[in-house]
């Protein structure tokens, strides 16, 4: 049953100082080699969210955030957007059955769902002839994002639950 009471005030500012997190941890200047393993802040936060409260975040809130993700990295306007939309569709689409998965089991569903953004960003960019060096890394930061699923979403469940975000 969804909840029909709106959400409170404090509701939305954890849900928005969670998605600001994942942006700030998602644009550090950090070296190249720790680039290559850095985890999908952005997508862990926004698939919690979409799983746990999908009548609340919609795929028009990853539209959004792909744009702000695209300003920020300075790519094609729309790379990221294009791909977290695809992302969110499809966890809102699963987000029943994800959600009846224990944490290790909903970490490889990350991992998928991980991969196929960054299946969908490397195919825009080899459209436009932007593929880079590290094409054959490109797993290791789905796999870093599935090892940290645990963690980010007990942390946000114990956010949600302490803020009473339904």
């Amino acid at each position: 049953m969804i909840n029909s009471r709106p959400l409170s005030l404090s509701g939305i500012l954890i849900i928005l100082v969670s998605l600001l997190i994942a942006l700030i941890l998602s644009i550090l200047p950090l070296p190249a080699w720790v680039l290559l393993i850095q985890p999908q802040w952005i997508i862990l936060v926004i698939l919690y969210w979409i799983i746990v409260i999908p009548h609340r975040i919609s795929i028009g809130i990853a539209w959004i955030i792909g744009l702000l993700l695209d300003v920020l990295y300075g790519t094609l306007l729309g790379e990221h957007a294009l791909a977290l939309c695809v992302l969110a569709f499809l966890a809102q689409r699963l987000h029943r059955q994800i959600r009846m998965f224990p944490l290790l089991q909903q970490a490889f569903s990350v991992f998928i769902l991980v991969i196929i953004y960054q299946a969908l960003l490397l195919w825009i960019q080899g459209t436009l002839g932007q593929i880079g060096n590290n094409i054959n890394w490109f797993w290791v930061s789905a796999l870093t994002s599935m090892l940290l699923w645990p963690w980010v979403a007990m942390l946000l469940r114990h956010c949600q639950r302490h803020f009473r975000i339904y």
